[in-house]
């Protein structure tokens, strides 16, 4: 049948339509009323979709000459009245864009009317392997994104991406008005490919990086032009692309990648979706189909191929705010994901990548008892995730729920076996090296991580506590340097900061990382708790309780319970280690009336109920930990004897706090997940305590001398200057054993180091009185 005649004229944007000819803009049959000189600027953006047209095109085709001086407000004015017209934004456009200082893009998919063509005639898509469908229905679809996508402009060629290759992923354009597919179809594809052991997406932080070297802002727009020169600027061999379109009440949805020298279109994919509940399906078939044609085999597309529905979320709306957490968080902090993580496992309670999100937030925000419960709920639904999501949850799992190091790293490692260029999980594997005392190794993998991912925040943070540790002081500030001069910013790297200041005796460059922690509401209270110890270090009681009482208060008013109660229960071991043990007692008290469950504040507070002196509730805190924790390494390997050893030294028995912990633990050097990735060894320095009830004064110093040489590891806990302390009194009883003149000087030189370090510490404080007489009594 001959197709009648068409008014290419005629062009249609969302639910508007404008008539060129006419000068007529209409939405859904409703005349819209706009002047000319507006009705022609949308003319001439519509006669070049997706192209940026200048300024100084847009003066020559619709300004005189002579108003060259009146041009800018008289252009800025139309553009305002247009989108007005339009209900448009431009600081969210949906249609007209704005390119700073240059001109404006039409955004959205554009289609003219189609009527039915002769059959030869009709054009061949990607998926003509599907039930042949009616053809007026396959042009119609195809319509939205030949005019507006720019799609079948080349016909398709063979083309393979290498494993090297990196491929940049740009925003989705959406052109059917409906706000839920922003964000949320970027971060679902991103999902779908990424499940791809062969394809290698760009990572967020180095996509944010390239965007600073362009001089934009982190939560630019990627819209094709910004993403080929980003892919270009990372050295990318391709860029993919996507469109979703409305034709009633069916979608269409279009994927193509993209050579970013060139601009040629090297491979693409169209699909429908029937209805809007099955948009996430269409585009994961699309995306799996755009795998082969990059490259990838078919046994890895058919092997890890999860559908989109299971290895994300059937809600659209869920999905959205999962995506608007991840932004938040990348844009201003874990603390500002929140609302919106809860609100994604609120709108479907099976999200298990939400759940994990939470897990993250919490993390990143030292509250590892709530991260623990999210990371347990994910572990039960990774079922409900792609391959690479689900292998991600279970080392998460291991290692903040479980506390099962070795799984942990076996998991990482299988992650990285399948997915050689994940960065996370070489990072992941680093901490789990360095809750293990195995910081050498934890450098070593968290670098081969930085080659996918060199701007990683988390790789800085990591690398200079790995330094710290490691007792390489300048590699740790050359780190962090590093970090400053890409303008990478976290409080983990101002903690590494204070600790170097604390270490060289530097008060300036301390004062200089309170004064950033004063600045940040959620990590006020790290700072706050960081100076109490350095106060309680110097000897100073009085400023030490001051300051824990204000960091306690600031960690409550951020919501942030597990960090209060660990403050609480430090300084509870301080006022014993003191001497004080009624105010010990009442103080560790004071932890469990926080009511925070988790890991960290429960070892802490059994620590200090055990070294104040109340057996009962250490030995209760004890039997819950074991209870609660029965796989985890560090508590069943340090925690746990520690409180042991303590409760029998508290009865006079060294012997049994010695067999409690035997020989050094393999992981007794590890750091641990909780107040700053620190370890105040208590372990280390209650065997060192053991020995010194035996009499054995040359083990103790071994022990105490431990501390002191790892105050990478330490910092300024209060375990540093207390075992000053213990190395004298060691030295003093070797001294009963060999009545030297060396052995005299050395345990002289001790208490001298001890006394000097103390000597305007708070007068009245017990422990410092005996110092003082025990070293009157050795001279």
């Amino acid at each position: 049948m001959q197709g009648r005649e068409t008014n290419d004229r005629i062009v249609r944007f969302g639910s508007f339509e404008a008539d060129l000819q006419e000068g007529k803009l209409t939405k859904a049959g409703t005349r819209i009323r706009l002047q000319e000189q507006p009705f022609q600027i949308l003319a001439l953006l519509l006669e070049r979709p997706n192209q940026l047209v200048t300024r100084e095109e847009i003066r020559q085709k619709l300004w005189s000459r002579d108003t060259f001086v009146e041009f800018d407000d008289a252009l800025n004015t139309a553009v305002r009245k247009l989108r007005a017209a339009l209900n448009d934004s431009a600081d969210n456009p949906r249609f007209l864009e704005t390119v700073p200082r240059r001109g404006y893009r039409f955004i959205a998919p554009v289609s003219t009317p189609v009527h039915e063509r002769p059959a030869d005639q009709a054009v061949v898509t990607a998926n003509s392997g599907r039930r042949r469908q009616p053809f007026y229905w396959v042009a119609a679809a195809l319509i939205v994104t030949v005019v507006g996508f720019g799609f079948f402009e080349h016909f398709r060629r063979p083309f393979q991406i290498s494993s090297r290759d990196t491929i940049v992923l740009a925003d989705f354009s959406n052109s059917t008005g409906d706000v839920v597919f922003d964000d949320t179809l970027e971060t679902a594809l991103s999902v779908s490919l990424r499940q791809s052991p062969f394809l290698n997406v760009l990572p967020d932080s180095q996509v944010a990086k390239t965007l600073q070297q362009m001089t934009l802002p982190a939560g630019t727009r990627l819209t094709a032009e910004v993403t080929r020169e980003l892919c270009q600027r990372a050295g990318s061999r391709a860029y993919l692309a996507g469109a979703i379109g409305s034709l009633g009440s069916e979608y269409v949805l279009g994927l193509k990648a993209v050579n970013c020298q060139n601009g040629d279109t090297l491979a693409q994919e169209q699909v429908t979706a029937p209805s809007k509940d099955r948009v996430l399906g269409a585009l994961g078939e699309a995306a799996s189909k755009l795998r082969g044609e990059l490259g990838e085999s078919l046994a890895t597309v058919q092997k890890f191929d999860v559908p989109l529905e299971q290895a994300t979320t059937p809600s659209l709306e869920a999905l959205k705010a999962l995506s608007l957490g991840r932004k938040a968080s990348d844009e201003k902090g874990p603390a500002a994901a929140l609302p919106y993580d809860q609100r994604a496992i609120t709108l479907d309670p099976n999200f298990a990548m939400a759940y994990r999100a939470l897990g993250v937030d919490y993390t990143n925000l030292s509250e590892l008892g709530r991260a623990s419960e999210y990371f347990s709920k994910a572990f039960q639904l990774r079922s409900h995730a792609s391959e690479r999501e689900a292998l991600t949850i279970s080392a998460e799992y291991y290692s903040y729920a479980t506390g099962e190091l070795d799984k942990a790293a076996q998991t990482f490692q299988q992650a990285i076996e399948i997915y050689p260029r994940e960065d996370a999980a070489y990072v992941n594997l680093g901490l789990v090296y360095g809750a293990e005392g195995q910081y050498e190794k934890a450098v070593e993998v968290t670098r081969q991580g930085s080659r996918h991912a060199p701007e990683a925040v988390s790789e800085y943070e990591n690398l200079a506590n790995y330094a710290l540790a490691l007792q390489r002081y300048d590699e740790a500030r050359q780190v962090i340097r590093g970090a400053q001069a890409r303008k990478v910013d976290d409080f983990i790297l101002h903690n590494a900061s204070y600790a170097l200041g604390f270490i060289g005796a530097d008060s300036a460059a301390m004062a200089e990382q309170q004064n950033w922690f004063a600045t940040k509401s959620e990590f006020e209270n790290v700072g706050l708790a960081l100076d109490a110890d350095t106060r309680a270090y110097g000897g100073h009681l009085r400023e030490a309780r001051e300051l824990t009482k204000r960091a306690v208060s600031s960690a409550t008013r951020a919501d942030n319970k597990e960090n209060a109660a660990v403050y609480l229960a430090i300084a509870a071991q301080r006022e014993a280690a003191f001497g004080n043990a009624a105010q010990a007692r009442q103080t560790a008290a004071e932890t469990i009336k926080l009511g925070a469950a988790g890991q960290g504040a429960e070892s802490e507070a059994a620590l200090s109920f055990a070294m104040a002196g109340d057996t009962k509730r250490a030995g209760s805190l004890m039997q819950n930990l074991q209870k609660r924790f029965p796989l985890d390494t560090q508590v069943q390997s340090l925690w746990l004897p520690t409180i042991q050893a303590q409760l029998a030294l508290n009865r006079n028995k060294p012997a049994d706090a010695l067999n409690a912990l035997q020989a050094a633990s393999a992981v007794e050097l590890g750091q641990i997940p909780f107040v700053n990735n620190i370890s105040c060894l208590y372990w280390v320095y209650v065997r060192g305590e053991a020995y010194l009830a035996t009499g054995e004064g040359g083990p103790a110093a071994a022990e105490f001398q431990k501390i002191l040489d790892h105050s990478g590891i330490v910092w300024n806990c209060w375990t540093g200057a207390f075992a000053h302390l213990g190395l004298a009194r060691a030295r003093a009883l070797e001294l009963k054993r060999a009545q030297t003149e060396a052995t005299r000087a050395q345990a002289l030189d001790a208490y001298k180091n001890f006394l000097a370090l103390w000597r305007d510490a708070d007068p009245e404080v017990p422990i410092l009185r005996e110092a003082k007489a025990e070293y009157a009594k050795l001279q």
